[in-house]
């Protein structure tokens, strides 16, 4: 089977318009959320990382007149990732994949003078204006499982060009928040009033975010100017319930353990695990009991969501593309907003930033639907 890399990527978000933006911030333990008073988004404040109004004019300075602010996120992504490759996207060996939960759903607020057609709020018509744009003629790929979207993404990709089908993948994931989004979490009074503290014992909801990122994948190392193995990947459903998760975490560690074995590694090997980490009382002890299930209790874990909030489709595409820098650097990043174990399970939360001598690592997703997934990357050494 082919080795696949990844050797490009970007990060778009309130920290910062490139991926060594976002990670310097990171380092130093900046966030961005903060709290908002926006009646057009919700009627009381809330807690989230948002785009702030110069960042919005800066992702929208030059564009076509029909491009919405999330086909803007996507190209700007792509547009930064592509700088440091000498991947050509109009290749016919070069894929584009996008991933999002909920795309242009800003569209169906506006007034009704002012709505679309249902064809330009579809999530595959902004896929097709991201890679027109970038002259590509394949047809563009979207995934859109939930929460996993990001991660599902890059495994889609991984197998595409394992099969022979490309050469190269571009794969792009975005949500812009908007208060169909942020009402929809609230009727599950699943938003927190403060920044969100992942698998603490006072956790209480989610914080959102947006923010957009790309990764490249290849089958050539040389082609960018990172060099990261995407080793494996695997994905489950726990069938359980339509927003709940697994109460045993046995489906996600299906996943875990699916990834570990197709590697060729142990569970033993891992450096560090980023989980999904959303906060919210029923994840983050699904995750933990998957941890424990897959005997990875000593192994150092991490949630960005004290960063970002929960970006959505772009979430796991931002914190696969953290994780690689944390393994090209040697060091584990600290869960925000942690401060005491609040999950069954004996789990190692990274509180502090830790330098490791890193090899592997293990990166986690879940979403509404019960849907799980894994991939583990590793240094091409």
């Amino acid at each position: 089977m082919r080795a696949v890399y990844t050797i490009a990527d970007n990060i778009l978000s309130p920290l910062g318009f490139n991926t060594e933006e976002n990670f310097l911030n990171l380092k130093q333990e900046l966030t961005g959320i903060k709290k908002h008073d926006d009646p057009a988004v919700s009627p009381q404040p809330f807690q989230a990382s948002l785009f702030s109004d110069k960042q919005r004019a800066a992702l929208m300075k030059g564009a076509d007149t029909d491009h919405s602010m999330f086909e803007r996120a996507l190209i700007n992504s792509v547009k930064d990732a592509l700088s440091y490759t000498s991947v050509d996207p109009a290749d016919p060996k070069t894929v584009f994949i996008i991933s999002s939960t909920k795309g242009n759903i800003a569209m169906v607020e506006k007034p009704e003078s002012e709505r679309v057609s249902a064809e330009t709020i579809s999530l595959y018509h902004s896929a097709k204006i991201v890679a027109t744009h970038f002259d590509n003629r394949n047809l563009p790929l979207v995934v859109s499982n939930a929460c996993i979207s990001g991660v599902l993404a890059i495994l889609t990709a991984k197998r595409l060009i394992e099969s022979g089908a490309y050469e190269h993948a571009i794969v792009a994931g975005a949500d812009i928040i908007t208060k169909f989004i942020l009402s929809g979490f609230q009727s599950f009074q699943a938003v927190s009033p403060e920044p969100c503290k992942p698998f603490d014992q006072a956790r209480d909801g989610v914080t959102l975010g947006e923010g957009a990122a790309t990764m490249i994948l290849s089958v050539d190392s040389s082609k960018g100017n990172k060099s990261v193995l995407v080793m494996a990947g695997s994905t489950s459903n726990d069938a359980n319930h339509i927003s709940g998760p697994s109460r045993t975490g046995e489906p996600l560690f299906n996943s875990i353990s699916k990834s570990i074995k197709q590697a060729g590694i142990k569970n033993t090997d891992i450096g560090f695990i980023s989980a999904h980490g959303t906060a919210t009382i029923y994840n983050d002890e699904m995750e933990a009991r998957a941890i424990s299930l897959a005997g990875m209790q000593q192994v150092p874990v991490n949630s960005l969501k004290g960063y970002y909030g929960h970006t959505l489709g772009a979430a796991g595409l931002i914190e696969s593309i953290v994780s690689v820098e944390s393994l090209r650097e040697d060091i584990v990043l600290p869960t925000k907003g942690f401060r005491n174990l609040g999950v069954s399970q004996e789990i190692n939360v990274c509180a502090e930033l830790e330098n490791r001598n890193l090899k592997y690592m293990l990166k986690t997703a879940s979403g509404f639907g019960g849907c799980n997934a894994a991939m583990i990357f590793g240094k091409n050494t």
